[in-house]
């Protein structure tokens, strides 16, 4: 049996409508879709349970509304192999939301509404502080208010955890939650808006990471989608590529990617290596439609790495 390091994740759940469509309506434009689901998605629970299918040990710090649905997928994770011991349930709010736009050329677009996600508010990561000071690992992404992921990875840091961020969505960060983190996850907007270099291709990447390492990052991954990730690793940088697979839909891709990618680091595989595995749950991942539905168990993960031998 795999030794494994202990995995807190912090972030949001929501409901996820899907409405797949040819084309994305105009401003003031209708358009008949063609299918509609409800899936359970946030990116934080996205991740953890990527990591929990993976196999990871681990703790999801969140926030449900007092509905029917957050305790429906507070069940759930718990099925996935998720300790849901840490997620609260916040009276007189709602379970977040994401409506969710896919086109023909499975592209997304999404509008989200916060609900109990808001919540989850620095008191309330005080709370949790032991969940957090005992994991070898914390992985969090941009979805739970900024005060909150950063006390969070100061307590992290304080008790010898590896503080991991996944940068989405989009934002600028201060150079004191920056300080912080040991590895990174953006992908090329969420590189381009935290350093202000174009990720075009390698070079662009390269120096975006340049640019984070500057800010005390260690280890920069830079997901460019189709194209695989750049890794840069205290200055030293290269790509390693993906696996081609016919996608259905993006959702949840990175988010598969992150919470694979941590759970192969826990149990202490080489960094390359650990890409790779994750590379090879994404590409599960987008062959499938959905945040949660799409995300592979451990037993695929390894047929499809086998299957690529």
């Amino acid at each position: 049996m795999t030794k494994r390091g202990k995995l807190a994740v912090l972030g949001s759940i929501n409901a996820d409508h899907i409405l797949n469509l040819a084309q994305f309506p105009r401003p003031g434009e209708t358009v008949i879709g063609k299918q509609y689901q409800v899936a359970y998605g946030g990116k934080g629970a996205n991740q953890a349970v990527a990591a929990g299918r993976a196999g990871a040990d681990v703790t999801f710090v969140a926030c449900i509304g007092s509905d029917d649905i957050g305790r429906q997928m507070r069940e759930q994770f718990s099925r996935d192999g998720i300790d849901v011991t840490a997620i609260e349930e916040v009276e007189g709010e709602a379970t977040g939301v994401a409506l969710i736009y896919v086109n023909g050329d499975g592209e997304n677009a999404i509008g989200i509404y916060a609900g109990a996600n808001g919540a989850l508010t620095p008191e309330r990561v005080q709370k949790q502080r032991q969940t957090i000071a005992d994991a070898d690992a914390l992985l969090m992404q941009l979805e739970s208010p900024i005060e909150s992921v950063q006390l969070a990875a100061e307590i992290a840091v304080k008790h010898g955890g590896k503080v991991i961020l996944n940068p989405a969505p989009a934002a600028k960060l201060s150079d004191e939650l920056l300080a912080l983190i040991d590895i990174i996850t953006p992908n090329e907007t969420e590189a381009q808006i935290l350093t202000g270099i174009e990720v075009s291709d390698d070079n662009g990447a390269a120096r975006a990471a340049e640019a984070l390492h500057s800010k005390g990052i260690a280890t920069v991954i830079i997901t460019l989608g189709s194209r695989g990730v750049w890794l840069s690793e205290q200055g030293e940088g290269k790509r390693i590529a993906g696996f081609k697979v016919d996608a259905v839909d993006t959702i949840a891709a990175g988010d598969t990617f992150n919470g694979a990618l941590i759970t192969a680091l826990l149990e202490s595989q080489p960094l390359d290596q650990a890409i790779i595995f994750a590379h090879a749950a994404a590409a599960i991942a987008v062959t499938r439609s959905g945040a949660q539905p799409s995300v592979p168990r451990r037993e695929e993960i390894d047929r499809f790495l086998q299957q690529q031998g």
